[in-house]
């Protein structure tokens, strides 16, 4: 899916350097795409991380310090702080320079960043559908983005050119770009990704207040449909507070389908209807397969992970 690119910027500064930022630092500075790499960062540690780790050449406390020079910025923080950083950044972006994100959610980004983007700069709203539940500069790794797709959500403040710039930049690293209406991809990424979540986080949340269950015995016999939720719901919870929050109608709409679809199944178990239950599975297991023909997923056994001794229960 990668493919050689020609673009080529002199300054990327990130806003935020956790797992996406680092992973598109390690990623940029692996394929040449970027001359030289900057971050901002709120905290000592990070920023000292970030350095120690050589994924940056500078890290700033400021992010109007970051951006100073940059042709390139990119927003990795939470989508709840990007319209305070727009205007933090606006007097110090320059002509020609081109800004992005990577948040999950689109229409309220477009809305938030859109009214800081100055005349002669570039904004492209983007969201690479790439991730894992750990955080922190030290989790990333230049092939997250590898086999993966970016969205990319163009509106007013997006010329052709920064667009094709952008899309350059995520397939020199990897992925497969699509450009995509933002209402609309906030509707899909509620029913792929941010509802998925909201259930792993009740799932588990329930099994921990569950009396009596003891927490002991809720790991110790952890199967692989509980572990895999578990997973979900390690994410970053400010990112996936702030997510729904800021996605709150498209979110609503698919809960309320999917509690009607749920009713549904209950209602199957309670009087006893197999072939309703069989019919449900047999549609659900073909999306699995249709899944791994695309290349999202492996069709190794247990997901291809490498055993370890906590998986060994299952």
């Amino acid at each position: 899916m990668s493919k050689e690119t020609t673009v080529k910027f002199k300054k990327m500064a990130l806003i935020g350097i956790g797992l996406i930022g680092s992973s598109i630092a390690r990623a940029a500075r692996q394929k040449n795409l970027v001359s030289e790499i900057v971050c901002s960062a709120r905290t000592h540690d990070t920023r000292r991380v970030a350095l120690e780790l050589g994924i940056v050449d500078h890290a700033y406390e400021r992010a109007a310090d970051a951006v100073a020079g940059a042709d390139l910025i990119i927003l990795c923080t939470p989508v709840g702080t990007y319209g305070a950083l727009a205007k933090e950044i606006q007097p110090h972006l320059e002509p020609g320079a081109l800004v992005t994100d990577v948040g999950s959610v689109k229409q309220m980004v477009v809305e938030a960043i859109e009214p800081f983007i100055p005349e002669g700069v570039d904004f492209v709203a983007g969201h690479p559908i790439a991730g894992t539940e750990k955080s922190g500069p030290a989790a990333g790794f230049a092939e997250l983005f590898e086999k993966r797709w970016c969205i990319l959500t163009p509106s007013e403040k997006s010329t052709e050119a920064g667009i094709e710039k952008l899309s350059d930049f995520w397939r020199g690293m990897g992925s497969s770009v699509e450009n995509m209406d933002a209402k609309h991809h906030d509707l899909v990424l509620a029913i792929t990704s941010h509802i998925p979540h909201l259930v792993a986080y009740n799932i588990v949340g329930t099994a921990d207040d569950l009396q009596e269950v003891t927490q002991s015995e809720v790991i110790k016999y952890s199967a692989g449909g509980f572990r895999d939720f578990t997973r979900l719901a390690a994410s970053d919870p400010t990112m996936w507070r702030d997510v729904f929050l800021n996605n709150k109608d498209a979110v609503l709409e698919m809960l309320g389908r999917f509690s009607e679809d749920l009713t549904a199944l209950q209602r199957a178990i309670r009087w006893g209807d197999g072939d309703a239950l069989f019919q449900m599975f047999s549609r659900t297991r073909a999306i699995r397969r249709q899944i791994i023909d695309a290349g999202q997923e492996t069709a190794e056994a247990d997901f291809g992970r490498t055993a370890h001794v906590e998986d060994q229960s299952d």
